[in-house]
């Protein structure tokens, strides 16, 4: 019996000791890789909140002190706008999850910001510790990700008031604190808040936000919420962080991939890589060190090494025996190296210090051809670099419009919010890079929702200006012999689009004209060599220099000394006729109605004298000949060799737009619009000095019915409309019409028909020699099988009469 009781006591001691282990054990193992896979899978869900809530970890907390804690806590409903908020934030606001961590970086900076200031005017502040900093761990064991930050902290009030209500940040209240050091010129403006709506952020990818927070004036105290409720304590630790925040996010599943390493360092980088404090992360890396060598590998060594070998190796035994060893080092890896050099006055910054920040930002290899460095005061105000590239980005027209322009990156106290915006700058402006800080832009609320803001608009305007005066700064030659090349088509974009900026635009535009053959001029330089008495920029449309420069509508101007712009680039004709003027001087298209030159009372009444003469012709063309073709027929006043040429209307298409329009993807025949214009008659102008015209009309004064006479009038029409740069409805007819003519120049019969090869014997060919010789040698032994044949039935016969 006493036996049995001896044992019934140690089994209760065992059973006893077996519970107390369990509370020692360390919370975080309590969590086991698959839950699906163990007996655990089968608790009610109630169980498995409870045991996930017990399986977070604190350091320097056993799992009884955090159930100890949590009973212990005081616990506080969130103010109901915190709900909606929250409820907002995870479903709506922010649609982009990775935000968080910008979000709790900017609080940690603020925080940095505020202790800080607080220290210029006290100096036991930082007594604590003088290091301000920002550090991120996470700990893939135990789910969790913790922001560390060395700022002003938060009291137990300040977390209950700061975390429990919508937007209560702290930081107007510590501006009204520190008014007095507004007046000694400090700037504090710079104060986002410690914590406003971007804490509740933390939501989107954890289940459970604790905060460990300590003030100068206070304790350590633990702020713990689910979403739901929050509760706060003494931290039974005591004083483990001297000053500052830790914020530790236990993730949800669906969050994992932030626990990785490389995802955190990407968007700490993207996000915060300009924050004015130190951002450190946890990080690990492989190092090859040196180890000494066990004595026991070193015996074996030496039992293989024969007696030379020993000998020298005496020497090396004196030294430590090492072996190389590849080891995995933890350490805290800084990220934001780089300065946010707009900061600074642009004096102070060196030449090659833009370039290398060009580099670094622009992730671009090349040095850019130019930049300005500038802060824009007023309605709004915002610090900013701009950069031309040396050459344009690839694909810089493809989906121009509709594609997004990433290459101006928004910050807000140099924490980046977005490059994601289709109006920051103008689409023309789409090669630009550059940096814009501002801070009057309004962080309380959804930073992603700035894309509507009002202030953005002042932002953009500005900008614009900036870069066209960063342009305009350029040296002739640069600017030529660079940036044009790279860029002249978004200049000539600019002045189709921009209203406000055409002007601007204008004076930065460059064509070639018939005053240098190989020279580029601007608009201003053409009005300096206007002729006396001329009113209007004159320009000719087409796809090549030459076929502008030879066209029948430049000749007398040519000849007359008037300089003509050649517009040759498809974009080049809309580009000049969204310019209504330049300078007080309209602008002519020389291939249109309106040119007329200045005539003394003389010329006029002898261009009316030829009127009179030639109106029998021009009559007849207009009514018999090319009635269905033309609007009217009248002498031309702008050729000089030519016979004639097909004149648009005023607003017309000219030849080079009707050949642009005709040749867009997705010109499909059916827009009324086109057909309207494509089916506009022109003027037909004959030159009245020319033989051909001079011989027409006297033949139509001897006989309006001559058929030589009509054919004549119909080429020489459609010579004209091919030489006016537009398009021959019919090609055919077109070409039968010279060949009848040459045939007559020629002197030969127009019945005269083509003879036709078909009717002529064909030579047969090689290969038909082949084939025939083949078939003949095949016909030839098939007569010899068959005499063959013959011969042995015929030879039994023979015989059988023999017998």
């Amino acid at each position: 019996m006493k036996l049995l009781w001896i044992i019934g006591l140690l089994c209760a001691l065992l059973a006893f000791s077996c519970v107390s282990a369990e509370d020692d054990v360390d919370i975080g193992a309590a969590v086991e890789d698959d839950l699906g896979k163990s007996r655990e899978g089968s608790r009610t869900d109630d169980e498995v909140v409870q045991r996930e809530e017990e399986a977070i970890q604190l350091d320097g907390l056993s799992a009884a002190q955090v159930k100890e804690i949590r009973e212990k806590a005081e616990k506080h409903a969130f103010q109901a706008e915190v709900n909606r908020m929250m409820k907002l934030i995870i479903n709506s606001i922010y649609k982009n999850k990775e935000i968080f961590l910008r979000e709790l970086i900017s609080n940690s900076s603020d925080a940095l910001d505020k202790i800080r200031l607080l220290s210029l005017t006290d100096e036991t502040a930082l007594a604590e510790n003088e290091e301000l900093t920002i550090k991120i761990k996470c700990d893939k064991e135990k789910n969790m990700i913790h922001i560390t930050d060395t700022g002003i902290g938060m009291t137990k009030d300040e977390l209950i008031k700061n975390l429990g209500t919508i937007a209560k940040s702290g930081t107007s209240e510590f501006l009204n604190k520190i008014n007095q050091m507004q007046e000694e010129g400090q700037s504090t403006s710079e104060l986002i808040g410690q914590f406003g709506v971007g804490f509740y952020s933390s939501f989107l990818v954890s289940d459970r936000v604790i905060v460990t927070s300590k003030h100068n004036n206070d304790t350590q105290y633990i702020w713990e919420s689910d979403s739901n409720e929050f509760s706060v304590i003494e931290d039974p630790r005591g004083n483990t962080l001297g000053r500052g925040t830790t914020v530790s996010l236990v993730l949800k599943e669906e969050a994992s991939d932030f626990l990785e390493l490389e995802t955190i360092k990407t968007l700490v980088k993207k996000y915060s890589q300009f924050i004015n404090f130190p951002i450190y992360v946890w990080t690990s890396k492989t190092e090859t060190v040196d180890e000494p060598v066990e004595e026991e590998e070193t015996k074996e060594k030496d039992e293989d090494t024969d007696e030379e070998a020993a000998v020298e190796e005496e020497d090396e035994e004196k030294k430590a025996k090492t072996k190389k060893v590849e080891k995995t080092v933890w350490d805290w890896e800084l990220m934001n190296d780089i300065k946010p050099i707009w900061q600074r006055p642009s004096k102070e910054v060196e030449e090659n210090e833009y370039k290398e920040f060009y580099k670094t930002f622009s992730k671009d290899y090349e040095e850019p051809m130019t930049y300005i460095h500038f802060t824009a005061e007023g309605e709004v105000t915002f610090k900013s670099i701009l950069f031309v590239p040396a050459n344009a980005p690839r694909g810089l027209f493809d989906e121009y419009g509709t594609k997004r322009n990433d290459f101006i990156k928004l910050y807000v106290r140099r924490v980046f919010i977005t490059d994601d915006f289709h109006d920051m700058m103008p689409k023309y402006l789409n090669f630009v890079k550059g940096v814009v800080d501002s801070d009057d832009l309004p962080l309380n609320v959804s930073r992603e929702t700035l894309q509507q803001h009002k202030l953005l608009k002042v932002i953009k305007k500005k900008l614009v200006r900036k870069t066209l005066d960063m342009i305009k700064k350029l040296s002739d030659e640069a600017y030529t012999e660079k940036f044009w090349k790279e860029f002249g088509t978004n200049i000539k974009l600019g002045v189709i689009e921009d209203h406000s900026n055409r002007t601007r635009l204008a004076k930065l535009l460059r064509f070639q004209t018939s005053h240098h053959q190989t020279e580029l001029s601007s608009l201003e330089q053409y009005v300096e060599r206007m002729k006396e008495g001329q009113d209007k920029v004159y320009f000719m449309a087409g796809p090549s220099r030459k076929e502008a420069e030879t066209s029948p509508f430049v000749e007398r101007l040519l000849k007359k000394g008037y300089e003509v712009l050649y517009l040759t680039e498809p974009v080049d004709e809309y580009c000049i006729q969204a310019l209504p003027e330049f300078d007080g001087k309209r602008f002519q298209n020389v291939a249109k109605e309106g040119l007329k030159f200045e005539e003394n009372e003389k010329l006029k009444a002898k261009w009316e004298a030829l009127e009179k003469e030639y109106e029998p012709l021009t009559n007849w063309m207009k009514e018999k000949s090319l009635k269905d073709q033309i609007e009217k027929a009248v002498l031309s006043q702008r050729l000089l060799e030519s016979p004639c040429a097909l004149v648009a209307s005023q607003y017309g298409w000219s030849g080079n737009m009707e050949r642009i329009m005709k040749a867009q993807a997705y010109q499909t025949g059916k827009d009324i619009s086109t057909n309207y214009y494509a089916s506009q008659k022109k003027t037909f102008e004959i030159n009245p000095k020319h033989p051909l015209i001079k011989e027409l009309l006297h033949r139509v004064k001897e006989n309006e019915d001559d058929k030589t006479a009509a054919d004549l009038a119909v080429v020489l029409f459609e010579t004209a409309t091919l030489r006016s740069g537009y398009h021959l409805a019919d090609t055919k007819q077109y070409g039968d019409r010279i060949e009848r003519m040459l045939r007559m120049s020629l002197n030969i019969d127009l019945d005269a028909e083509v003879e036709d090869l078909d009717d002529e014997p064909e030579e047969p060919s090689e290969e038909t020699e082949r084939e025939e010789e083949v078939k003949a040698d095949d016909d030839e032994q098939n007569d010899d099988a068959a005499d063959k044949e013959d011969t042995e039935t015929a030879e039994p016969t023979d015989t059988k009469d023999e017998l």
